[in-house]
């Protein structure tokens, strides 16, 4: 009874160790978009996904040859937090997963990118946990996050508040991280082939 007890134990412990390690294997890969540009040049069955809203890719502009998957939607919600106002995003693609699985297979080569690597990632991740193999989250975006960044909180914070106190150029501006600042070709115009499957399905009137 007491060595049944034991193997239990033994493989209860063994149950776990193995679903800690497929957690860890589960984080998407990070990489810059200068990689994520050379992987489409080079990597056979490999595609990027924009996930942004419709207004982003549009006016904003896209990476060439990026298809649109927004991850969430622009609302006409306004909001005001730590001095920002805006136009919130927070509207949830409920089919998103469904529409990528239409278009691409859980093989595939997938580089999801963002305006700065939040939405990303979150894509990233929940591609991984619906059973996609190869993610990749372009973790510097479209756009770049806003100038300054740093990892670290207090440093974030110093030199945030140099920045504003010195009225530096550039100052919260998204130019100095993300695939436009690498210089990497990118486009205003649209192509039908890479646009969001359902926004091509017309209506009758």
């Amino acid at each position: 009874m007491e060595k049944q007890r034991l193997f239990n134990i033994l493989i209860g412990l063994l149950v776990l160790f193995n679903a800690g390690g497929l957690a860890h294997a589960q984080e998407p890969k990070k990489i810059l978009s200068i990689e994520a540009y050379d992987m489409l040049n080079t990597v056979p069955n490999t595609y990027l996904i924009d996930v942004r809203t419709r207004g982003e890719y549009q006016f904003v502009g896209h990476p060439q040859r990026a298809y649109l998957f927004p991850y969430m939607f622009m609302t006409s919600n306004f909001a005001s937090k730590d001095e920002i106002s805006e136009y919130q995003f927070n509207q949830k693609n409920k089919t998103f997963i469904e529409e990528i699985s239409k278009v691409f297979k859980k093989t595939d080569n997938l580089l999801v990118l963002s305006r700065e690597g939040k939405r990303s990632a979150l894509a990233a991740k929940e591609l991984l946990d619906e059973g996609f193999k190869n993610i990749f989250d372009v973790e510097d975006g479209f756009e770049g996050a806003e100038f300054p960044t740093f990892e670290d909180s207090n440093k974030h914070k110093f030199y945030r508040q140099l920045g504003k106190s010195n009225n530096i150029y550039g100052y919260l501006h998204r130019n100095h991280y993300g695939w436009k600042w690498w210089g990497l070709p990118w486009t205003y115009e649209i192509d039908a082939k890479y646009i969001y499957p359902p926004d091509l399905q017309t209506t009758k009137e």
